[in-house]
C-alpha cells in the first residue's frame, strides 16, 4: 500500500515533469467500504497510477473519470453504494458507499 505523503510527492513529481496528472481522494464512506476517508489515487495522463482509493474495484471506473477531469478539467465526485447499479457495474457489492472527488493537478 502507498503511503498519502508518497501519493501527493508522485503527484508533484509527475506535474513538475508537464505530464497531465489528476488526484482521486475518497471523501466520505459508509458502512462496509473497501478504503477509508483521505485516500488516495494519482493518476497521469497515460493511465499510469499510483495509491488506491478501493483496493480495486471502482478503481477502473475512477481512472476513466480521470482521465475525463484531465481533458475538460472540470473536478468530479463520484458516488458509489449499494442502491446504485454503477456500484455492482464495477464490483462494488460489498454493502457501504463511498465517495471520490476527482480533480486535475496540471
Amino acid at each position: 500500500m502507498t503511503d498519502h505523503d508518497d501519493v501527493l510527492a508522485l503527484a508533484a513529481t509527475w506535474a513538475s515533469e508537464g505530464r497531465p496528472v489528476a488526484l482521486a481522494t475518497v471523501v466520505s464512506t459508509w458502512g462496509s467500504s473497501p478504503r477509508p476517508a483521505g485516500s488516495q489515487l494519482v493518476i497521469d495522463g497515460e493511465g499510469r497510477m499510483q495509491g488506491s482509493v478501493s483496493g480495486g474495484c471502482i478503481e477502473g471506473a475512477v481512472v476513466r473519470e480521470a482521465l475525463e477531469v484531465m481533458e475538460d478539467g472540470k473536478p468530479r465526485l463520484l458516488d458509489f453504494g449499494v442502491s446504485d447499479q454503477q456500484a455492482w457495474d464495477v464490483g462494488l457489492a460489498c454493502g457501504g458507499k463511498i465517495q471520490v472527488f476527482v480533480e486535475r493537478l496540471s
